[in-house]
């Protein structure tokens, strides 16, 4: 429970990164929910990574480990923009939707297979 507690508080710093950034591009100039939510995803999503690592699972950086949890995370990320754009969704929805399910299969996805060797 304690990696649960650590990365929800990464995700509190990582959210206000993504949300900030998401309606700076699409509400301020007018980028696509889709484009705004990735590229929102790509800083915040860095951030995350190196904090979780650091922090949270006591964990080596690299190149690999970045490249699977990018990927991972930014299929959800895009997925879901699409999907939203797709069904017209006010951008607030999206943020909602994204943080919830970022929230529960990102952890999910980095104890069970980015950081399982150090979760002791």
């Amino acid at each position: 429970m304690q990696h649960f507690w650590k990365y929800v508080s990464i995700g509190v710093v990582n959210t206000a990164i993504h949300w900030s950034l998401f309606l700076i591009m699409h509400n301020g100039f007018a980028f696509s929910q889709a484009s705004s939510n990735t590229v929102a995803f790509l800083i915040a999503v860095s951030f995350s990574f190196w904090a979780n690592a650091r922090y949270n699972f006591n964990s080596q950086l690299t190149g690999r480990k970045y490249f699977l949890f990018v990927i991972f995370m930014g299929l959800m990320s895009l997925s879901i923009g699409y999907m939203s754009d797709k069904l017209a969704l006010n951008s607030f929805v999206t943020l909602v939707i994204f943080s919830a399910v970022s929230l529960t299969l990102g952890f999910l996805y980095s104890k069970l297979v980015i950081f399982r060797e150090n979760n002791s």
